[in-house]
């Protein structure tokens, strides 16, 4: 087969897809996902799974609700954020055993404990220092209190090491566009006077390397509905992307990629999964074809390849 005509999905190795907004959003599953993500594995061989930033869920949760809406993963090929912050506390000097303050989901008590910590959900305000925690995480959760927020800050004002698994602003629902992460996040920065000493959710590369490294990938393309997470953490990793247009970004928003930064251009821009079955030259932008691609996003493409290439 000419490398022009070629599928998408078969010059890569598997995929790194993210979760909201490109496979579901809230209960509904995405348009195309489900038969895309089937071809994927059982046409072209390719492994597939999920890095989310979505910190409210263990990665067997994640599984469940995805095969609950068709699709066949299992909570070794689902990477989310916890699993990052665990990591980072690990590598930066926190003791195994060492209690850390959570807030946010319980996906993320899960991985602190698969991780050697002991999760807490209370400060002890007769410890000292620091109410009796070394670190404060900090993830999405759909229960947040006030009360929560406020437990962060004090840990914080008093030496706790903060880590936040993402910094979402927003998150893709049936509904629409909901406060997401990072907007927890800037509250409490707005009380300590500071943001957090690590973010470790996408953008960081670091979900996209613990990803590829389990997951046994040489040459993996992420797959992502927002350019300031998903395709700007895939280019820091060093990998391919591909952007769809089901969740965060759409067709509207989509003048404005002309004025993307590099870090937040796309490899290949599509409507939705079934371009992982297209060749590859009729998604690129840069150096794709002119005249490949009759789709609705042709001349979008064709636009914005004027555009990054000045």
């Amino acid at each position: 087969m000419h490398v022009d005509a070629a599928p998408l999905a078969a010059g890569y190795d598997g995929l790194i897809v993210d979760a909201d907004g490109v496979l579901f959003r809230g209960p509904v599953v995405v348009d195309h996902a489900v038969d895309s993500l089937t071809w994927v594995s059982e046409e072209a061989g390719r492994t597939w799974g999920v890095v989310t930033n979505n910190a409210a869920h263990a990665p067997s949760d994640v599984a469940a609700k995805l095969q609950g809406l068709g699709f066949d993963v299992d909570a070794s090929r689902v990477i989310t954020s916890p699993q990052g912050a665990a990591r980072y506390l690990r590598d930066h000097g926190v003791a195994a055993g060492a209690r850390v303050l959570v807030v946010g989901g319980p996906g993320i008590d899960e991985a602190l404990q698969a991780a050697g910590f002991d999760p807490v959900r209370e400060l002890d305000v007769n410890s000292a220092p620091g109410y009796g925690v070394a670190a404060v995480v900090q993830g999405f959760g759909p229960d947040l209190r006030w009360a929560d927020l406020a437990q962060a800050a004090y840990a914080i004002e008093a030496g706790a090491l903060w880590v936040a698994t993402n910094a979402d602003l927003t998150l893709p629902t049936a509904e629409g566009l909901a406060p997401g992460n990072g907007s927890m996040v800037q509250a409490v920065g707005n009380a300590v006077g500071r943001m957090p000493d690590a973010i470790t959710g996408k953008p960081e590369p670091l979900l996209m390397q613990v990803a590829a490294e389990q997951w046994g990938l040489q040459r993996p393309l992420v797959v992502g509905d927002r350019i300031d997470t998903d395709i700007r953490g895939g280019n820091r990793a060093g990998m391919d992307t591909l952007l769809v247009l089901t969740g965060v970004t759409g067709h509207d928003q989509l003048s404005a990629l002309r004025e993307a930064a590099p870090q937040d251009r796309p490899t290949y821009i599509a409507g939705d999964l079934r371009a992982l079955r297209a060749p590859a030259a009729h998604c690129r932008v840069l150096e794709g074809t002119e005249s490949a691609g009759a789709d609705e996003l042709a001349e979008v493409r064709s636009l914005l390849r004027r555009a990054w290439g000045d």
